[in-house]
């Protein structure tokens, strides 16, 4: 098991990406990944342990985001629809983390509707030129490439950016609360020249592509924050214990107790359904259906817990320097990253035969 306790501090730009950095030194980034790509060649089930480690141990919600948008947005995309040569080029420099990177897929006016993107992507004999406005996008401050959607002759692709390409401009701007070491901005593409060789997949697989990157981020990214919600759980546990409330300790108060017990239940579901994806994924099945429940399930109770840890804490729970009121801020941001809890029910819907996304015949 690692060791986070050298993490370095959180703080600004810089400082988160060291702390990217140092989850990669750790080789954090390896796991469910062969060696012959440097990786582990372990499943996905040692990924969650791996994650819920560092998620105990940190508590920074915001890092677990950000290693998440490395891992699905750019690390797995290579892998899965990267020619020989791009994952040769690109994938030694992401897992050990000397290049940071993320996926640009939300746009001012465009988050959950893939198909109202508006970023395009024009062919020429040496490459494409790109232009569009990406927002809310994870690690742009500090990444060296991201992999943009953008649509080519009408259809969405992806395309490798670095920061470096002329007419490209990763911001950190405009800056939001929860998730904060998380850092997230605007990317603005105006007339971005790049290569033939760094469109990623086929012209037309993008939807595809977004479609299984953001399963696996919504299946795993709470692996990380269940080991916060253990840590959580720890704390208010101790808490309890320590305060005295008419000559008893808090937790001897039943409706405190039943709050604590919730919060133990909310961990072991959460728990459950992470471990569900996770042994689909080793088993080589599809996990769409189980990835939108466990961001579903997760996202709520991970919000639901934060708010009766400060409950339970009382007054000292609303102290800036206490973490319980960061971690409501955070929660909340993790019923919208990776789609929204409504977004999540209309997969659901769609998926078992209903709703609005459901094509088929009755």
């Amino acid at each position: 098991m690692i060791n986070f306790q050298q993490l370095p501090p959180a703080g600004d730009l810089n400082a988160s990406k060291n702390r990217l950095k140092y989850c990669a030194q750790q080789a954090l980034l390896k796991h469910a990944i062969s060696t012959a790509f440097n990786g582990h060649s372990d499943g996905f089930q040692e990924l969650v342990k791996a994650h819920l480690n560092l998620g105990k141990q940190c508590q920074d919600t915001g890092l677990i985001l950000s290693l998440n948008a490395h891992i699905w947005g750019s690390i797995f995309p290579l892998l899965l629809y990267g020619s020989e040569a791009q994952k040769q080029t690109w994938l030694p420099a992401l897992l050990s983390g000397e290049l940071i990177a993320g996926h640009a897929i939300t746009e001012p006016q465009a988050g959950s509707d893939v198909h109202a993107l508006t970023a395009t992507a024009s062919a020429t004999d040496a490459g494409f030129i790109l232009n569009g406005h990406k927002r809310f996008i994870t690690n742009t401050p500090i990444a060296d490439v991201l992999l943009i959607y953008a649509k080519l002759d009408g259809k969405l692709s992806g395309f490798l950016v670095k920061k470096t390409d002329g007419g490209a401009n990763f911001s950190d701007q405009p800056r939001v609360t929860g998730c904060a070491s998380a850092t997230m901005g605007d990317v603005i593409l105006q007339d971005c020249f790049i290569p033939l060789e760094r469109q990623l997949g086929k012209t037309g697989a993008g939807g595809m592509m977004i479609q299984n990157a953001l399963e696996l981020e919504r299946a795993f990214i709470f692996a990380g924050i269940i080991g916060i919600m253990q840590w959580q759980l720890e704390q208010v546990i101790k808490f309890s214990r320590q305060r005295q409330s008419n000559g008893l300790h808090l937790g001897a108060n039943q409706a405190i107790s039943h709050k604590i017990a919730d919060m133990q239940c909310r961990i072991d579901t959460c728990l459950l359904w992470v471990n569900e994806c996770a042994r689909l994924k080793d088993a080589g099945k599809r996990i769409s259906l189980a990835s939108a429940q466990t961001k579903l399930i997760a996202s709520e109770a991970f919000l639901q817990s934060s708010l009766d840890a400060v409950h339970i804490f009382g007054a000292t729970g609303l102290l800036e320097e206490n973490k319980m009121l960061g971690l409501v801020q955070d929660a909340m941001a993790s019923r919208l990253f990776s789609g929204s809890s409504e977004i999540q029910k209309n997969i659901i819907a769609a998926l078992i035969g209903t709703g609005a996304g459901y094509k088929g015949k009755a």
